[in-house]
């Protein structure tokens, strides 16, 4: 038990430990994970300083504070565990603090109140004590597995289109871009360049400091805002298997499964705050796409293959992503990624691509709910 237990509100050693091995050992035979040759780290930063002229010259935005380009830190998988647990720790800490601190567990100390058959009340104070104490462990285990299973899948920085600090840094996942390439049958150079222009137009919009501010705490809100159900991780609780020959094994997958944590249920602010989040989130993730393919059209002959195939990987998301996105309070669905699309080129079609550096130029420029429906309203607000 004490192996369970934990000061903080989440059992990050146990989440790194449980995502490093997801990430390093679940397609291969192998006890480790080979570091990146050096010549493709040579060929992406080459691949970087090209994508970067063309980002910098479609947006008219800079990918550095510096001016110069960005520094490609190309990892393998378990490096980019290491950084994103790093990068989200806040956050998960956020959601962890925030369920603990509501959830206040009853003592039973009326015992005559209770009936001889009747002890529901003791069996609740009971388990609630249980939960409370195994709470950081099971957070450690469903972050730790949910952190796994993203490291097989991630291109870089941005797949989740969100900043993170530190706001410098660039990461790109060799091996993911180089077996989404084969799976394709897309040439990787190709492949390489158009996540390389993706990544550098997410980097060069999250340079604006309000921008990633006004990103930041929207997803704050969202996270602070899950409200505790004791009842739904007693249920789970329940179906442990106290005669299972291997109990540790299957405690991690029951309690590694993370719709576990999603026995804290959305509350009303959620509920009010969501449509704004995805206003935004739509905004930003249509500009990059259309940037992304102005870009190709130039430089990348399979630029529209690559664009299709990416894409439907976005909104075909494995039940990780959706977790993921449901935490943070992102919803990258068709929905929500033609409507971003369709206000893009709403824009565009008044204003020319121009007018859509009011989207960056001060704080509370990104689109409202009623604007991302409607561009001429947008347009209209910020005097364009």
């Amino acid at each position: 038990m004490k192996a369970m237990s934990s000061q903080a509100p989440v059992h990050w050693d146990m989440a790194r430990q449980i995502a490093m091995t997801t990430a390093v050992n679940s397609t291969s035979n192998s006890t480790g994970e080979p570091n990146v040759d050096p010549a493709v780290r040579i060929a992406i930063q080459k691949f970087a300083a090209v994508a970067d002229l063309h980002v910098r010259d479609v947006t008219g935005l800079v990918t550095s504070r510096t001016g110069d380009v960005p520094l490609i830190d190309v990892v393998n998988r378990s490096m980019w565990v290491h950084h994103t647990l790093a990068s989200y720790k806040p956050l998960f800490t956020e959601f962890a603090t925030s369920i603990s601190e509501q959830t206040v567990i009853q003592p039973v100390d009326d015992q005559e109140s209770l009936s001889e058959t009747d002890h529901t009340g003791e069996i609740n104070a009971m388990m609630g004590n249980l939960i409370k104490m195994m709470a950081p462990a099971m957070l450690g285990m469903s972050v730790g597995s949910m952190i796994g299973q993203l490291a097989l899948r991630a291109f870089g920085q941005y797949d989740l289109p969100l900043p993170r600090e530190p706001h410098e840094q660039l990461l790109f996942v060799a091996r993911n871009c180089e077996e989404f390439a084969n799976d394709w049958s897309i040439n990787i150079s190709d492949m390489q360049m158009w996540l390389l222009v993706q990544e550098l137009t997410f980097h060069a919009i999250y340079q604006n400091q309000h921008i990633r501010a006004t990103i930041t705490d929207a997803v704050k809100k969202h996270v602070s805002g899950f409200k505790p159900s004791p009842n739904a991780l007693a249920e789970r609780l329940s179906k442990i298997d106290i005669t299972s020959s291997d109990p540790a094994a299957m405690m991690q997958k029951l309690l590694g499964d993370p719709s576990l944590l999603l026995g804290a249920v959305r509350s009303p602010e959620q509920e009010i705050l969501a449509p704004k989040l995805d206003a935004m989130i739509s905004a930003i993730v249509g500009y990059v796409d259309h940037v992304v393919d102005t870009v190709a059209e130039r430089i990348i002959g399979t630029g529209s293959q690559i664009s299709e195939a990416v894409r439907r990987r976005r909104v075909e998301a494995r039940s990780q992503d959706q977790f993921v996105e449901q935490l943070l309070g992102l919803r990258l669905t068709t929905k929500q990624m033609d409507e971003g699309h369709a206000f893009i080129g709403g824009v565009i079609e008044r204003a020319g691509f121009d007018g859509l550096s009011g989207l960056w130029s001060k704080t509370g420029n990104l689109p409202t709910v009623n604007e991302i429906v409607a561009p001429g309203l947008w347009l209209e607000r910020i005097n364009f």
